[in-house]
C-alpha cells in the first residue's frame, strides 16, 4: 500500500495508559463513521504498515483511544506517537458530482463566478481550525478559505472548482508594493 492510493485519516498523538493504548487524532469531518474500524496503516520510516485495532473509543472533538493488535507495553505506544494514519481511497464514500475529498480537487482549475479561470489547485492545508486551498495565481500562492459560502462547488466532469472569492483576496497576494522600508512619513 502507498500513500498515492491512501488518504490522511489522523495522527496518534500520545499514549494512554500503560497498557500500550494510544490516543488519536482523526483529522476528518464525522469521526463517528470510523468506530468500525477493523485495521489502519500507519506511516513508519515513509512506509505504510498495517496495523490491526482491537478496540476503538470514540472520545470527544475527534480523539480515540486505541487499542492495536501487539502494541501491549507503553515503549511499544511511544514509539508510535506522531506517526500518521491512513485508510485506503477504496474505504472512502462515494460523493454526489459536487461534493469532494480534498484529495480529489488537486490540479483542478479554480474558477472564481466573477473572475472567471484564475489557476490550479496545488495542495489543501490542514490548519488548526481553518482548512486552505493552496493555488498559484499569476506567479505567487493564494490561499483560499475552505468556508461554503468560499468554495461552491466542485465539477468533477470538467474538474473545475467553483469559487465566489471575497472583495480584495487576490490582490492582498498580489501586492509587492510594499518593501518594508519606511518612508519619510515613518
Amino acid at each position: 500500500m502507498t500513500q498515492d492510493n491512501c488518504y490522511l485519516l489522523g495522527y496518534i498523538v500520545r499514549t494512554h495508559g500503560t497498557s500500550g493504548n494510544v490516543v488519536i487524532f482523526l483529522d476528518v469531518d464525522y469521526p463517528e463513521d470510523y468506530e468500525e474500524l477493523d485495521a489502519v496503516y500507519v506511516e513508519i520510516k515513509g512506509e505504510l504498515v498495517p496495523y490491526f485495532i482491537q478496540n476503538f473509543n470514540l472520545q470527544k472533538q475527534g480523539n480515540a483511544i486505541v487499542s492495536f493488535e501487539d502494541v501491549n507495553t507503553i515503549e511499544k505506544a511511544q514509539a508510535l506517537v506522531g506517526t500518521s494514519l491512513y485508510l485506503s481511497l477504496d474505504e472512502l464514500e462515494e460523493l454526489d458530482n459536487e461534493e469532494f475529498y480534498y484529495h480529489e480537487i488537486k490540479g483542478f482549475t479554480v474558477v472564481d463566478e466573477n473572475k472567471g479561470e484564475l489557476g490550479i489547485v496545488r495542495e489543501v492545508y490542514s490548519l488548526n481550525g481553518q482548512d486552505l486551498i493552496a493555488m498559484d495565481y499569476q506567479g505567487s500562492e493564494v490561499l483560499i478559505p475552505t468556508a461554503e459560502d468560499i468554495v461552491l462547488r466542485a465539477d468533477k466532469t470538467k474538474q473545475q472548482l467553483i469559487v465566489n472569492l471575497p472583495e480584495g483576496l487576490l490582490e492582498v497576494y498580489l501586492d509587492n508594493n510594499s518593501d518594508n522600508t519606511p518612508d519619510d512619513a515613518d
